[in-house]
């Protein structure tokens, strides 16, 4: 990527990066949600807690649980999709336009699945706005992408009062979920949003936390939610999605099968390769790397939820 900027344009008269001159930027955060009553509640929690639950927007893609029913940000329902032109496309012209609206009175947007959060590296920030003033000129930035994966022989059933990040202490870092979720310029995203039409870089200062396999039950009920979804509407029926909830279950228990739980080590991105996980593809597409993200949690070695991180979730 040498030759192309990462950093966005000064406006006249504006501190470096910001619009509003205060050196604190304004940040707004977006997803998607169709009956997420486990997770849902969590995500406004964990970013409404960060931006402000005023700066939150969740669109309702048909939700028939009440899980968006008494949210304290703004709730939008959305007719039934999938739109002209199939539903992950016609989700990525949404989510993308709205975030470019967002922008012009926002300094950043970021765009999380109701199971992503993201951290920045406590050690260093005092949340996610004071790390987007410290990086105020840069257009997109990827967090250093962390699947919490459940150990059956470690850990027990969860206490929903309680965060997940403690009761849940082991990760596998998963260079595809190294998403461009924070832009400060309008390009669009795309693949799933795990590409954007902008340069990037993955940021070791900051962490997103994926939930999706944190436990084995949840794993099970979501999957087959999902897959039902695959065959009402053929939404994301190339990945995941497609298998079933015991198929899933199943999968997870290979992910930490012959691992010593006493042995394992506490994550550093300092010990892993950032800089494979982004490359340019054609049509000015950035992308995070194909790789199956079941295939990675199959293949790449188990860490331990960085100390620091414990109870942020």
């Amino acid at each position: 990527m040498r030759g192309i900027s990462l950093r966005r344009k000064q406006e006249p008269g504006s501190t470096p990066g910001l619009r509003s001159g205060t050196g604190r930027p304004t940040v707004a955060a977006i997803t998607m949600a169709r009956d997420e009553a486990d997770m849902l509640p969590r995500w406004v929690r964990h970013y409404g807690g960060q931006l402000g639950e005023s700066n939150l927007l969740v669109f309702d893609d048909n939700s028939t649980d009440g899980s968006t029913d008494d949210l304290p940000c703004t709730v939008h329902r959305l007719p039934q999709l999938p739109g002209r032109h199939g539903y992950e496309t016609s989700r990525m012209e949404l989510m993308s336009g709205i975030a470019q609206g967002l922008l012009a009175v926002y300094d950043f947007v970021i765009f999380a699945d109701v199971d992503e959060f993201i951290i920045a590296d406590p050690d260093r920030y005092d949340g996610l706005v004071d790390f987007l003033a410290d990086r105020r000129d840069r257009s997109v930035i990827a967090p250093v992408a962390l699947n919490v994966v459940h150990h059956p022989g470690a850990e027990g059933p969860l206490d929903p009062a309680q965060p997940l990040l403690g009761q849940r202490r082991f990760v596998k870092y998963v260079p595809l979920m190294c998403k461009p979720s924070v832009k400060a310029v309008p390009a669009a995203w795309a693949d799933a949003s795990h590409g954007i039409k902008a340069p990037f870089e993955v940021d070791p200062e900051l962490f997103m936390l994926h939930m999706k396999f944190y436990d084995r039950e949840a794993l099970r009920r979501v999957a087959e939610r999902r897959n039902r979804l695959v065959e009402v509407d053929g939404r994301a029926k190339k990945s995941s999605w497609s298998l079933s909830g015991d198929e899933m279950a199943a999968k997870l228990d290979s992910f930490v099968a012959d691992t010593d739980p006493e042995a394992v080590p506490e994550f550093d991105p300092r010990k892993v390769d950032l800089s494979g996980a982004v490359h340019k593809e054609e049509g000015d597409v950035w992308r995070t790397l194909r790789e199956g993200q079941v295939k990675a949690m199959q293949t790449r070695r188990l860490w331990r939820v960085p100390e620091r991180l414990v109870g942020r979730v």
